[in-house]
């Protein structure tokens, strides 16, 4: 039943897809690789979770015959919509990000922020005139995702956790903004509240 129902709603969104009967899961894979081929290069599985816990998308890229590496977790929550989308924008070039979407939502604000360059956090220095290379020396807000990631596609948001530093970049007390419990929570809104809460702060900081 799972595999019919998600099977369908990828295919009603345009996702070539297929049942692996052997592993017992569905293969989706790029609309210019032929299914015969879906396998030899970058796919994603869709898989059901234990006990009804929903679905589970994770992305491979083939390193051999029979051999693969896993590259991400696209996806992992109850929505079918949600898991589906997730894999949509996976699979769209170039690729969308959560991040992005804050870096967006902060760009409307004349807001800077700073990866780390692992895609984990971004930094956001208090002073916005502080040098890229300086930002997590000086005082700054840390921007994170549950994930954590800042790479994962904005479905697969599980909500931003906002932290400020010192000026020795350490950690002061409990996060300033958390949202999300532990679920899918909605990207662009999640991203405008929390960069109209870091443009007050860097406007007055703490």
């Amino acid at each position: 039943m799972f595999n019919a129902i998600a099977l369908g709603a990828l295919t009603a969104a345009g996702i070539p897809a297929f049942l692996d009967k052997e592993e017992g899961l569905l293969i989706a894979h790029p609309t210019d690789v032929p299914q015969d081929q879906a396998t030899t290069g970058h796919h994603v599985t869709v898989a059901s979770l234990p006990y009804g816990g929903g679905y589970w998308a994770t992305a491979w890229e083939c390193a051999g015959k029979s051999d693969f590496i896993e590259v991400a977790t696209v996806f992992k929550a109850e929505d079918l919509a949600l898991c589906v989308q997730a894999v949509a924008e996976w699979f769209t070039t170039p690729r969308p990000t959560a991040g992005a979407v804050l870096l967006a939502a902060l760009a409307k604000w004349g807001i800077t922020a700073h990866s780390d360059d692992i895609g984990m956090s971004y930094a956001i220095p208090v002073d916005q005139t502080t040098p890229a290379a300086d930002a997590r020396n000086r005082p700054h807000l840390s921007v994170g995702d549950r994930s954590p990631s800042i790479e994962h596609v904005p479905a697969a948001h599980t909500g931003w956790t906002m932290f400020l530093h010192d000026e020795n970049g350490e950690p002061i007390g409990e996060p300033l903004y958390i949202s999300g419990k532990g679920g899918p929570v909605d990207c662009d809104t999640d991203s405008a509240t929390i960069a109209e809460l870091i443009a007050d702060m860097v406007t007055y900081p703490i």
